[in-house]
C-alpha cells in the first residue's frame, strides 16, 4: 500500500477491524483484552462509538484493504468527564512503520478539536511499548503517570501508561455547556453514581 485514504469507518469495514484487533489482542499488549472479540461486537463498539457522535476512521488503501483504525470515546462515563476523549489506534502488522499510525492520529486528533473536546487521554497498554509512547509524544501529548502493575497477560505483569493532550484551550477556559460536542450526555442530565 502506497497510498491510503482516511475516512469515517462504516460497517462494511468490521470484518477487516475485527481482524486487526484480533492480532493485538492475541500477540500485543495495546488491549488487555484476553479474549479477540467477534465482528457482532466489534460492530456493536463501532456504534457505541458513532451513534453519540465520536469519531471512528479508517486508512484505507488504493486497493479498499483497511491499513488501520482509530476512535475517540468518552474517558469515563460521569458526566463531569463530557469534554474528555480516550483515544485508541490499532494498525495492521503488515502495515506498521509506515506513518499509517501517525496519520490516523493526526486526523483523530482534528476531528475531536473541530467537536469541541478539551482533553484526550492516551491509556497505553504496557511501559515497553515504545513505539506508542513515541507516537503520542510526537503529536504533542505529555506524560502523566503510570499505573504499576495493572494488567496481568501473556504471563506477566503490565503496566499502564497514561498520557495527556489538550484540544481547544484545555482547561485554561470554560466550555460552551450548549454545545456540547457529543450526544453522549443531555444537557443537565442526571445520572447515577
Amino acid at each position: 500500500m502506497s497510498k491510503f485514504t482516511i475516512r469515517t469507518a462504516i460497517p462494511a469495514d468490521i470484518p477487516q477491524i475485527t481482524a486487526i484487533y484480533r492480532h493485538a489482542v492475541l500477540h500485543g499488549t495495546a488491549s488487555f483484552e484476553l479474549d479477540p472479540p467477534d465482528e457482532a461486537e466489534m460492530q456493536r463498539r463501532m456504534r457505541a462509538v458513532l451513534d453519540p457522535g465520536y469519531p471512528y476512521i479508517v486508512a484505507q488503501g488504493d486497493e479498499g484493504s483497511i491499513a488501520g483504525y482509530a476512535y475517540a470515546n468518552a474517558f469515563r462515563t460521569r458526566p463531569a468527564y463530557r469534554w474528555s476523549v480516550e483515544n485508541s489506534v490499532y494498525v495492521d502488522p503488515a502495515m506498521q512503520g509506515r506513518g499509517i499510525g501517525r496519520a490516523l492520529m493526526a486526523e483523530l486528533l482534528g476531528r475531536c478539536e473541530s467537536k469541541g473536546f478539551r482533553q484526550v487521554i492516551a491509556v497505553i497498554g504496557g511501559a515497553d511499548h515504545k513505539a506508542s509512547i513515541r507516537l503520542h509524544e510526537g503529536l504533542g501529548f505529555e506524560m502523566i503517570g503510570i499505573f504499576k502493575g495493572s494488567g496481568f497477560k501473556f504471563g506477566r505483569w503490565l503496566d499502564t501508561v497514561l498520557m495527556q493532550k489538550a484540544l481547544n484551550g484545555g482547561d485554561a477556559t470554560l466550555p460552551d455547556e450548549n454545545a456540547f460536542p457529543g450526544t453522549l450526555y443531555a444537557p443537565n442530565e442526571k445520572t447515577g453514581c
